[in-house]
Order: structure tokens, then sequence, then C-alpha cells
């Protein structure tokens, strides 16, 4: 088979032994071999041998995201859009916009609001909901996926009744003088409503996703693991959709899929299993919750809320219920995935996961958003990957500190300290919590503070290098997957994934320069899948 040379670029190919080299051979997408320019033309160039000039152009391995929900990116282009929206009046001009726009009781999906960013008071009341769409049911995510807005209309069209059984962690809130609902649903509550709803069809679906992933491969992403069966109608659809998208239709984006807990046994009737499929799609851990997010005050912690003396947050299942599917999970020889967010989450999650042996795929825990000394220690085994979120510092800052209070706001996104004490950490954005983008979760590492703010960072020792932010996205993904001899690092033998920036990330003078870095290619199995 011909080869494909990619020559005069300055390749970063994060191995000891040859860390900058001009050029990259690749064959059958693998790289067959790499060097100087000279050398690479001088042994591999041939008549039928394809030349792709980088121009001086940076490279690096290929970008990895070890935790979004495409999903939920692919929902961003099918329903209302609130990332980013300012204040309450603008949220409520965008529902009403949209509402005018929808049929009578034609259910109006939308995500992520994010009222913190609000300048003009908190969440919409009920009321002003029902003002905003009154002839349209109305089912909104916040930005963390843990919070929904409702208003009457959708209330009636589920027929709502206070007598409604809400699972463990969820609650319906209600107005404490009224008793009735005040529109904002958290947690397992918002099933109450998706139950209902009528859901999105197939061929919207994938054609969301599909969006989904070449927005991904834009922003120079060359693997994804994602956690999309909740969203998708159930792991057979979602399989099937991944399946068609990605090894029939060729798409080109990598997926490691994360499946939640409630079908494991479907993965078990089709004889699936952690490390299942090939090299594009491949069967990944089972996820599972154990709390919910600070914003809410839903996130476990081992001592109370500062600004809510009484709440610790909440558990989102008992500890023997944990237990139970974690047993259940090895008894399919499964690695687990699991979303905490608090230092208890964290605490009671390890404590179950020390009394089973590990499995060939590593577990992962996920988010691991505040601390403590003793579980940064704990985190430290070979048999475990701590699943981080740069990004998240943009979103909880500053308020977040009212919440923790100055003591514990120090093992606040701890990624510094938990590389130091040897823990396996992987990046990834939890699109669409935080964007897609890659370059923002890596800027957010290195600064540790919003692109517009000024200061130093909000926990300043916990900085992370250019460097590792970069080993974080590219070898810790790799990590996460048990793939760390396939991807992760430009050598040879390895998979052919690289993705090409427009300037020196390593020579830039100042962080912020990474805000107008643009990605020039995004090559996936030797293939360029996008270029500028």
């Amino acid at each position: 088979m011909s080869k494909v040379i990619f020559t005069k670029g300055k390749i970063y190919t994060f191995e000891r032994n040859q860390p900058v080299v001009e050029s990259i051979v690749v064959g059958n997408g693998k790289i067959v071999d790499l060097g100087s320019h000279d050398d690479m033309i001088l042994q591999w160039g041939r008549s039928d041998t394809k030349i792709v000039d980088l121009q001086g152009k940076t490279v690096t391995p290929g970008l990895i995201d070890s935790h979004l929900h495409l999903s939920g990116v692919a929902l961003q282009f099918l329903d209302l859009n609130l990332v980013g929206v300012r204040s309450k009046k603008e949220m409520l001009e965008k529902i009403r916009e949209r509402a005018n726009a929808t049929e009578p009781e034609k259910w109006l999906s939308g995500l992520g609001f994010d009222e913190n960013l609000f300048d003009d008071g908190g969440l919409p009341t009920i009321q002003e909901l029902d003002e905003a769409a009154p002839h349209c049911p109305i089912f909104i995510k916040r930005v963390c996926h843990h919070a929904f807005l409702v208003n009457s209309k959708a209330l009636e069209m589920i027929q709502y009744q206070p007598s409604m059984e809400v699972s463990t962690g969820g609650s319906v809130v209600l107005d404490p003088y009224t008793q009735k609902p005040t529109g904002l649903l958290l947690e397992s509550a918002s099933t109450l409503v998706t139950d209902r709803m009528p859901e999105k069809t197939y061929d919207e679906l994938k054609h969301g996703l599909a969006l989904a992933m070449e927005h991904a491969m834009q922003r120079g992403l060359t693997s994804a693991h994602t956690n999309d069966p909740r969203y998708l109608g159930g792991f057979d659809q979602t399989y099937k959709m991944y399946d068609e998208l990605l090894i029939q239709e060729e798409k080109g984006l990598r997926c490691n899929l994360l499946i939640d807990y409630p079908f494991l046994d479907r993965l078990k009737e089709r004889g699936m299993y952690a490390g299942y499929g090939n090299d594009t799609l491949q069967i990944g851990a089972i996820k599972i919750f154990a709390d919910g997010a600070l914003g809410r005050r839903t996130a476990l912690l081992s001592q109370p809320y500062q600004d809510a003396p009484g709440e610790y947050g909440e558990a989102m299942q008992d500890k023997e219920i944990l237990y139970q599917m974690v047993k259940e999970s090895r008894d399919h020889s499964m690695p687990v995935a699991i979303h905490t967010i608090g230092d208890q989450a964290v605490d009671d999650v390890l404590q179950v996961l020390d009394q089973f042996p590990s499995v060939k795929h590593r577990d992962r825990i996920i988010h691991v958003s505040l601390l403590r000394e003793d579980l940064i220690q704990r985190l430290a085994k070979p048999s475990l990957v701590a699943d981080i979120q740069p990004r998240f510092v943009v979103g909880d800052y500053p308020w977040v500190q009212e919440r923790l209070g100055k003591e514990r706001i120090k093992y606040l996104y701890a990624w510094k300290s938990l590389l130091s004490a040897g823990v396996l950490c992987a990046g990834g954005s939890d699109a669409p919590v935080e964007p897609i983008d890659p370059l923002l979760g890596i800027h957010a590492a290195v600064t540790q503070r919003h692109p517009e703010d000024s200061h130093e960072g909000w926990n300043e020792k916990e900085k992370l290098s250019m460097q590792e932010a970069l080993e974080v996205f590219t070898i810790g993904g790799a990590y996460a997957t048990n793939e760390e001899d396939k991807k992760g690092t430009i050598t040879q033998g390895k998979l052919a994934d690289m993705t090409v920036f427009s300037r020196d990330l390593f020579e830039i003078e100042h962080p912020d320069e990474l805000l107008d870095t643009e990605i020039e290619m995004t090559i996936i199995g030797g293939e360029i899948v996008y270029q500028k």
C-alpha cells in the first residue's frame, strides 16, 4: 500500500527519545517511520508516495476528549441552545421566540442555561415561563444536566400530581408558601417529563450526531469518550447509530462508548464488553452516578455547604446499591466510570472499589472536583484514572467559593496535586456542559481562570504547564481506555492520529494566545478529516 509523508512540520511526539521531528511516514493508518525531512524522503519517497507539506505548522498527538456527551452536542444543533446566555431576560426572549414558531402542545426542548451568569436575577419563575410559552410545553436542561425547567403546560401534559413517585436523589421543587411546583426539577425528577415526552426520530438524532462529530473534528479532536444511551433511545439504538456513522459511513472520529448502568444487562445479552469493537468504535466502561453537582448543592460533601450549613448534598444511591452496581459490573468483568463531584462521593466510591479486584480495563473516577489530601493519595493507582474537566473552573468560579469556603477551595480542581501524586489523569470537556473545544480546556488547565479574567488564577498552585495540559488531553485519554500502546504519542507502530495547530503552543508568550490559535488540520489514521 502506498505511503503518505507528512513533512516540514514541527512535530512534538511526546516521546522522550525523539521529542521533536520534521516528518512522519504513514501507511495503513499507522505511523511507519518518523525523523528528519531529508531522511524520510530519502527512505520512503516513491512515485506513488503522497507528500503533505505541513508548512512549518505545529503538530501534536491527536487530541482526545475523555468525557463528553456527543448526544448533548447533537441536541445543541437540534434544540434551543441557551449556552452562554447572560441574563434571564435574554433567556425568556429566546424561549418566547422559539415558542412563537412552535405549534400548540408541541414540546419545546432546550438546554445550556446557567443562572450564575445572569446579571438580572436568578432562575425564571414558572409564571415567567408560562408568559413566554403559554401554548406549548417546555423542558429545558441546565448546563450541568442536573437541573431542569418546565412550565405549567408541561406539567399539564404529563398530568403531574404531587403523589407522583420520584426516584432517589430527585425532587420537584415546591414554592414554600403555595406548595405548588416552581418549575424547577432536580436530578432524577426530570424522568417525570422525559418518560412522557415524545422522542426525537432516529433520523433526527442521527443527523444531529453527525453534525456533532464534524464539530468535534473541526476542533482538533481525533477521539472522544462519549456517554449517550440515555439521550439516544437506549443502548441498541445508540450502538446502531454509532456503527452506521463510524463504520458504515466512515465519518472518521474514533469513539469509545460509556454505557449507563441500566443498560448493563442488554450489554451482556449482546455479548459485548469493555474493549469490544475496533480502533474506531469501542465499548467502554459502565457509567454510574454517585452524586450531583455543586451548582444545585447536590454534590455530596463530607462537611456541610458553607452557604447552606444544614446541607451536605445528595448521594444518588446509597452505599449498598452502589456496591451492588459495581458488583454486577465486575461480574461481567467490566470497569466502571463513576460521576463524583463532592469529596464524600469520591470517598464512598473508593471504599466500594477497594472491595473488588481490578479488571483488565481501568476504572474511571469522573470529575473528582473536590478532593482532600487523603483522597488524592488513594487515587494514585495504576488501575484508576481521574477523569478531569479543566474547563469547569470557568463555569464554577467565583460563586463556588461561597459554596465551599476558604479552606476547602484549596482542594477544588487540584489537577497539579493529582499529577504530582502520580494519579493518571485524562482530560475532557463534559460537553455540552462546557464547550467541546479542547483548546479552551487546555487554557483553563494552564491558567485556572476564565478567558476574560486578568488575574493569575483562582488556585494558582494547581495550574498545569503546557506540556502537562497537552499530555492530559492526549496520553491521559489513551490511558483511560487502555489504549496507551495505540495512541497518545506519535510513535512508530501507533495509530496515525494528529492535530495540527496554527502556532507553536510551547513557544507562545502568554496563555491567552491559545484563544486565538486555530486548528489547521485534524488527521485520523493518516486521513485528513478536517482542514481549515
